[in-house]
């Protein structure tokens, strides 16, 4: 199944839901959205719900990672996470998100509005920066990422 990323905004509650397979592919269109997201008022919270979520690739995580840090930066209560998976709260946790996000198994209220974001077409060089802003965040969050994601960081930050 490919991916599909959903969001949808109530009063300034922002709902973003992973469905499938996630992966780089989504990350300028996701990235983008972030942006407009922390651009609008009001904004009081986020939810990000990953119960239909098959897998999410390291770039994916970097944005998700961006999202706390900036709730943070705009003092927002932590984000929540919705999942119910157990794989994937192991890949979560593995990563520190449970330090940044609030990771839960239930999501109390249903959102109407939803909308697709669209696949947003880039240069291989967009998405060669879009990956590298986005592990550069995930090794920002703890030292096991820091060991995990430096040679990649290493090699994408080299001058072609």
């Amino acid at each position: 199944m490919s991916g599909q990323i959903r969001v949808a905004n109530d009063q300034g509650t922002y709902v973003i839901e992973l469905i499938g397979d996630i992966r780089m592919v989504l990350s300028l269109s996701f990235d983008k959205f972030i942006q407009t997201m922390f651009a609008s008022t009001p904004l009081k919270g986020i939810i990000l719900n990953l119960r239909s979520a098959e897998a999410v690739d390291s770039t994916t995580l970097g944005l998700m990672a961006k999202i706390a840090l900036n709730a943070q930066k705009h003092l927002l209560p932590r984000p929540v996470v919705i999942v119910e998976e157990p794989g994937m709260i192991r890949l979560l946790e593995s990563m520190g998100f449970d330090e940044i996000f609030a990771i839960s198994g239930t999501l109390l209220d249903t959102f109407e509005g939803q909308r697709n974001l669209m696949h947003q077409d880039g240069s291989e060089e967009e998405f060669r920066q879009q990956v590298l802003k986005a592990h550069k965040i995930l090794m920002s969050l703890n030292e096991t990422n820091h060991n995990a994601f430096c040679d990649l960081v290493e090699s994408l930050d080299k001058p072609s």
